[in-house]
């Protein structure tokens, strides 16, 4: 048998899961804004040739009941293919060569995702 006693209180451990729930709603506008700068930082990081890939990113914030997430996008697609994802991996030519990556998406962002996680935790500590 097992048995499970135990005493005193979870009240700092509920008051901080139930701070943390509401930092999602509270602070959309701080997601959006981190959503912003990132389209910025990803069009001024990535190599122009047309300049159509850099003017092509935008962000979308969902939402679920557990998470709260933002995605960076490119509409710059050519027959199916996302171009922003040829340019950061590389890619094969038509005649037999290759094209080496270039790695601009995560230095583009690294330092977006360092500011946005000192400042929500931050707030979720408060």
């Amino acid at each position: 048998m097992i048995k499970f006693t135990h005493g005193g209180s979870f009240i700092k451990t509920e008051t901080f899961l139930k701070r943390s729930k509401s930092i999602f709603d509270k602070y959309e506008h701080v997601l959006h804004r981190y959503g912003y700068e990132g389209v910025l930082a990803l069009a001024a990081a990535t190599p122009v040739d047309s300049a159509l890939t850099a003017s092509s990113w935008g962000y979308k914030i969902t939402k679920t009941k557990n998470s709260c997430r933002i995605t960076w996008t490119n509409s710059n697609v050519q027959s199916g293919i996302p171009i922003a994802i040829l340019i950061q991996y590389g890619h094969g030519t038509g005649t037999g060569g290759y094209v080496q990556g270039r790695d601009y998406i995560n230095p583009a962002t690294r330092q977006i995702f360092d500011r946005m996680v000192k400042e929500i935790w931050a707030e979720v500590t408060r």
